[in-house]
This record gives C-alpha cells, sequence and structure tokens, in this order.
C-alpha cells in the first residue's frame, strides 16, 4: 500500500483505536497517531536506522532477561475516542509483555529513544518529551546524528525530565549500557 492510498483510505475525522488496529502492517512509512490524527513520516535514513540499532544493541547487552530493547514498538500515550499512539525508534519494555502485544502500555515501557531526522527535532524534543513525561517512561534517549553524534539522556525525576548528561564519542549511560557513538563515522 502507497503512502497516499493509505491518507486516501482514511476516514475525514479522528480514528479511534479499532480503526488504527485495523492498519495494514508493513506500511511504506513511519505512522505514528496524535489526538485520534494519523501522523505520516518519511521512512528514516540508513545512519537513523543505524544509530537506532547501535543503541538497541547496547541496550539489549546488559539488560536483565525481564527486560528487553525492541525496534518501533507502538506505546499508547492516550486512550479515549482521540487516541495517542506513539512508535519511538528504540523502546525498552518487559519481555513479557513484548512478546505477547505490539502496542504497549507505558507502565510497562522503561526507556524510549528517538533518533532525531530532519523536521523531527520539534516533535522529539518538545512534544514526545512531554509526553513520554506524563506517562510515566523514567529514562528518554535522544539521539542528534551529527557528525559528530550526540546523545542526550534524561532521566524522570518528579514528573520531569532531567538531564543526566550529553554524550559524545563514548557514551556510559546511566542503565549500565556504553554506546560508542562514533562508531558509525570510522
Amino acid at each position: 500500500m502507497s503512502v497516499e492510498a493509505l491518507v486516501r483510505g482514511l476516514p475525514p475525522h479522528p480514528i479511534g483505536l479499532e480503526e488504527w488496529d485495523a492498519l495494514p502492517e508493513g506500511l511504506p512509512a513511519k505512522v505514528e497517531l496524535l489526538e485520534g490524527v494519523l501522523m505520516v513520516w518519511s521512512r528514516p535514513s540508513a545512519r537513523h536506522q543505524r544509530l537506532a540499532v547501535l543503541v538497541m544493541n547496547a541496550l539489549d547487552a546488559v539488560l536483565p532477561p525481564e527486560w528487553c530493547a525492541v525496534p518501533e514498538l507502538d506505546v499508547l500515550i492516550e486512550g479515549g475516542p482521540t487516541p495517542t499512539v506513539r512508535a519511538p525508534d528504540v523502546v525498552v519494555v518487559r519481555t513479557a509483555t513484548a512478546d505477547e502485544r505490539t502496542r504497549q502500555d507505558p507502565a510497562d515501557v522503561l526507556l524510549a529513544v528517538e533518533v532525531q531526522s530532519p523536521g523531527s527535532r520539534r516533535t522529539d524534543r518538545v512534544a514526545k518529551l512531554a509526553e513520554y513525561a506524563e506517562v510515566g517512561i523514567a529514562h528518554y534517549l535522544l539521539v542528534e546524528p551529527g557528525p559528530p553524534v550526540v546523545l542526550t539522556e534524561l532521566v524522570l525525576d518528579d514528573g520531569a525530565y532531567r538531564l543526566v548528561a550529553e554524550h559524545r564519542g563514548t557514551a556510559s549511560l546511566a542503565l549500565g549500557a556504553t554506546v560508542d557513538l562514533d562508531a558509525l563515522d570510522r
């Protein structure tokens, strides 16, 4: 299905979770739902995807068995008649919920990672930052693809994100993972 066909086939009103769930798999674009409105993003670049995999693998290597790092699982930010569903580039979720469902409840999400793309900076640094904090996601990583690659590490503290560090080169994260951010440019 093309992006145009997808957009043409949508009803001219905000959609609910039932219609969201009915969308076909394997769409040619990244799709999120913002207060019932379908948000269609172009597929990320190879560099973007490689950065996401680099961070995901580093996280997954240090997580205890009850947690796992996975790409682009849907996270339900808000339900109701006009839901919001985000798909972070990487999420750390309870292994049991990752295996049994694709849409995650934020209570089962430990960390969200967004790799910035052209046009996503404000969404990632303002909108998603506020949404993820509001639903209680404990850790948030923002990755600027550079060069140089910069990884901003934030931790939830009393309902708002607090800056832990802005990493360049080698990032030693609070969760115990080490990410060689320069590996992509070697």
